[in-house]
């Protein structure tokens, strides 16, 4: 696919090569056809003129997309102007951040368990580690502005389902503000709200697994005035995200996505797959905490579609389950406790279309990401159309999706890296937060001097 896209992209640099030489040509053999004909000055340039206006309009018309094909490209022209203006954007800005050197017990001793940084809620880890070696990291707080915590708070898993622990979330918090805010005077001169937390876990800042829990316990006082990167996030009002915040996508390890595209490749890379899940499908909804899992949504889809050919589903974990993603056309992406859910990532990065089933679901770098064209929507209440609705998707647009599905800025945007590469995940918080600067200290005292110099 990667090779199509950049032989489609040659052959459009081809085309638009070829019309500027014909435009070119047309107008030169006009101008001395002119000449030959009109001897004075005034009606050389009267014809000049119309010549002029008939020739913009000729092009304009020609150069008109004319294909889904020519159509892509011009959106994926658009994507790439808006990304590099983005990209010199925050260069001229020269935005900084100051990492707290806190105390291993925060985050580096969480490490021993190595899944602390390769599971779904690791991008706490990734960002933090990418931080530390980027040019957005500065070691003199005086010129920075942000300063991010680095607070690794899903990484106690239970000894009993073997499940991330978030119990200690807020004690463990509520200690790290206090060290800095006693030791360190940035704190206290905004009263945190310059300083940066990652909140990955379920329903982000609110550290609890079930959504009424959750909005009961609220976000931490010690947080609400800063900003907070987590996977949560709706398009409604809702208590665990009443606080400046960014929506980032899950994390997925690089290198597990690089070892499954290597060996579908080898595979031939087929999809006999059309509509795939694997993961939790509770035949009985109602969980023993008496609350419904899923909002009965993947309960509904097993038992419509369990029996289906077109319907690969499996309800036990499998290690190598993204393989399976791989052999997908359709893969589905419903609600479990929370809206989000990793699948959303490794789908994109698989070339699997993702399926969305939660409403209201708020999706990570929306202005990076052109989740419309590569994803597919379904209500809640929809899913019993299941079939019809992914078929109809199969008869007429999907070639275009599976297109925009390898646009590898796409694919760059939800990958966090050991090292922040222009585009990737982590620079993609970067570019969040330059539209939060009206929160650095740094930048509103430089205004200020330079007010009360004039």
């Amino acid at each position: 696919m990667l090779e199509q896209e950049h032989k489609s992209q040659r052959m459009m640099r081809s085309f638009y090569v070829r019309m500027n030489l014909f435009h070119h040509k047309h107008y030169a053999y006009n101008y001395k056809l002119n000449q030959h004909y009109f001897t004075h000055y005034k009606w050389l340039l009267w014809l000049s003129l119309s010549l002029y206006f008939f020739t913009s309009f000729f092009t304009t018309q020609t150069t008109q997309p004319t294909s889904t094909s020519q159509s892509h490209h011009h959106v994926v022209h658009r994507t790439l102007l808006q990304s590099t203006n983005v990209a010199t954007k925050l260069k001229n800005m020269n935005m900084k951040v100051f990492i707290y050197d806190l105390p291993s017990k925060y985050n580096t001793d969480w490490l021993t368990n190595e899944r602390c940084s390769t599971h779904l809620f690791a991008s706490e880890v990734a960002i933090h580690r990418a931080l530390l070696t980027s040019e957005f990291r500065t070691f003199d707080p005086h010129q920075a502005d942000f300063f991010f915590v680095p607070v690794y708070v899903s990484c106690s898993f239970s000894t009993m389902n073997g499940f991330p622990s978030i119990s200690h979330a807020r004690t463990l918090i509520s200690s790290a503000v206090q060290l800095i805010s006693t030791q360190h005077p940035f704190w206290n001169r905004t009263n945190g709200s310059d300083h940066v937390f990652v909140a990955s876990h379920d329903f982000g800042a609110c550290f609890h697994s079930l959504e009424d829990v959750a909005m009961q316990h609220g976000i931490p006082e010690t947080m609400k005035n800063s900003i907070v990167l987590q996977t949560f996030g709706v398009e409604y009002q809702h208590p665990c995200q009443q606080v400046e915040n960014v929506v980032i996508p899950p994390y997925v390890s690089p290198e597990s996505v690089r070892n499954t595209l290597a060996k579908n490749s080898l595979a031939n890379g087929r999809r006999d797959i059309f509509a795939f899940f694997r993961g939790k499908m509770e035949v009985h909804p109602k969980n023993i905490t008496g609350r419904f899992y899923s909002k009965r949504v993947r309960t509904a889809i097993w038992r419509k579609f369990s029996g289906d050919r077109r319907f690969y589903l499996k309800r036990h974990r499998f290690a190598g389950y993204q393989s399976e993603i791989a052999r997908s056309v359709f893969c589905l992406c419903p609600l479990g406790w929370a809206p989000w859910s990793p699948r959303l990532v490794e789908s994109v990065l698989l070339g699997c279309v993702p399926v969305i089933i939660s409403d209201g679901i708020r999706l990570p770098f929306s202005s990076a990401v052109r989740w419309p064209d590569i994803s597919v929507r379904v209500a809640e209440k929809d899913v019993g159309k299941l079939g019809r609705i992914l078929e109809r998707v199969a008869a007429t647009n999907l070639t275009a999706i599976q297109r925009n599905l390898w646009d590898p800025r796409t694919r760059r945007a939800l990958m966090f890296n050991e090292e922040v590469q222009e585009g990737d995940a982590t620079w993609q918080v970067m570019a969040s937060l330059s539209e939060k600067l009206g929160r650095s200290s740094r930048r509103s005292t430089v205004s200020g001097e330079l007010v009360s110099d004039t």
